[in-house]
């Protein structure tokens, strides 16, 4: 369902969105004294068509309709942020700032944010007055599936998307169905008698695609009805990764297993690996040099160990660590680390307690490789072995791997010499791709801190 569908998120996009913009500008130009003349209609303007272009970009619709007000809060100043520096770009090439006041300009740019912000508090507390005095818009089902239950579970979970689910319809009278769906209203051939009747206001369709006969003829019996028609395709019984809605070349398209960096939260992932791993790197140093002569001068051979793992999509990357083992393994058959490995350097040991071993990693961030929170990236051996023997072991390669990650702050580090305890370290990979957040990756930054200092499985 897109966010157009949503009467109070049109009302923003299309009204309230644009008012604010235009309104703050207004008053803070006669709040100064200042004729508003026409180059400041000009800016109006100009400042709308590129709002509503980033704003669409940053989801902030999306994340309102969520209900996730930190998300939209950081998207919002994000998005105006974007706003400004684009506006600042036109004044350099155009040279047009001397039509308007710097005080102008610089309040209004500072007033616009929170003004949207707080239009946007207001609105959600009148919607959700709106919903408990029950100014909901009535829904139905038409099939119940997995699919459909995603659905039920979904509006639950988001009240603010003010829909009321009256019931379903299906061939089956199951008590058990009724206790998820809530009453059943018919069958499939009562649902539009049942919507005229009962003028609802949304249909959702939640049939096989393989039904295709049968959904022509319910949205055939529907045209005579007021009511806004949604298909539900059941790919979503599938456990999809960061699936969304898109197009290509105009054609409606799913996108069934994406990247869950895209728009502005990518921009705020490179950046923030970025700046973390060059201050790192910088306030390191010293213990890095140190830890390199160590290696060198108790073992023979170089200070840093590379080894060749699988990167962003797939494609073969190198990774740098401080050396740690007499061995340097990168051919087909590639041993882990064990309990009391003979393998292991008496320096190595220590470096591998601590996770000092993986600091050179920070220079695979600064080369654009790795991320600092992600997927931990595994030798191509075990890539090879392992993508034959887990369903979907090859999604964790859809992001950047990382130093750390949300399957090792959960107690998945170190050996994994049966399957099951590789099988719970993807499961924990692959629900941080389906959940992914900057709050998220703070958290496990956090969370590896204390990792480092229990020394759990680390050998």
């Amino acid at each position: 369902m897109a966010a157009n569908d949503i009467p109070i998120v049109s009302f923003f996009k299309r009204l309230l969105d644009p008012f604010i913009i235009w309104g703050s500008l207004i008053l803070v130009t006669w709040s100064y004294g200042q004729v508003f003349s026409g180059y400041y209609l000009v800016l109006m303007i100009i400042t709308f068509f590129i709002a509503s272009y980033v704003f669409e970009q940053t989801s902030i619709y999306r994340k309102w309709r969520n209900g996730n007000l930190l998300e939209y809060t950081r998207d919002t100043l994000v998005g105006w942020s974007i706003v400004i520096a684009v506006l600042l770009v036109l004044n350099i090439a155009a040279d047009f700032s001397h039509h308007y006041s710097e005080q102008v300009i610089l309040t209004w740019f500072i007033v616009t944010p929170i003004a949207l912000l707080a239009s946007h508090i207001t609105v959600r507390l009148i919607a959700d007055m709106q919903r408990k005095k029950g100014g909901l818009r009535s829904a139905i089902i038409v099939g119940a599936n997995e699919t459909s239950l995603k659905l039920v579970n979904r509006i639950a979970e988001f009240p603010y998307l003010l829909i009321d689910i009256q019931g379903f319809f299906d061939e089956r009278n199951d008590d058990r169905i009724q206790k998820s769906f809530g009453p059943r209203l018919g069958e499939i051939t009562d649902v539009a008698s049942y919507a005229r009747k009962h003028n609802i206001q949304m249909i959702f369709i939640s049939l096989p695609m393989a039904a295709q006969p049968r959904i022509r003829e319910v949205i055939d019996d529907l045209h005579d009805t007021t009511a806004s028609i949604y298909f539900l395709p059941d790919v979503y019984v599938f456990d999809l990764m960061q699936a969304r809605f898109n197009n290509v070349g105009g054609i409606p398209v799913v996108a069934v297993c994406e990247s869950p960096f895209s728009g502005v939260d990518s921009v705020l992932k490179n950046a923030s690996d970025f700046v973390l791993a060059l201050l790192l790197l910088i306030l390191l140093s010293p213990v890095m040099l140190g830890i390199a002569l160590a290696v060198v001068l108790t073992s023979p051979g170089p200070a840093i160990f590379r080894q060749r793992r699988y990167g962003l999509n797939g494609e073969e990357i190198t990774v740098y660590k401080f050396r740690s083992m007499t061995v340097r393994e990168d051919g087909a058959n590639v041993a882990q680390a064990q309990k009391n490995d003979a393998r292991v350097t008496k320096v190595g040991a220590f470096l591998r307690r601590t996770s000092l071993d993986e600091l050179p990693q920070f220079f695979n961030v600064l080369q654009g490789r790795m991320s600092i929170v992600g997927p931990r990236p595994h030798a191509v051996a075990h890539n090879e072995l392992y993508r034959k023997l887990i369903k979907g072991y090859m999604l964790r390669h859809k992001v950047r791997p990382g130093i750390t990650g949300w399957a090792q702050v959960n107690g998945m580090r170190g050996e994994t010499e049966v399957l099951e305890k590789m099988q719970g370290r993807i499961d924990h990979d692959l629900y941080y791709l389906q959940n992914w957040s900057l709050w998220l990756d703070l958290w496990i930054i956090l969370r590896t801190v204390w990792v480092v200092l229990r020394r759990d499985n680390a050998y």
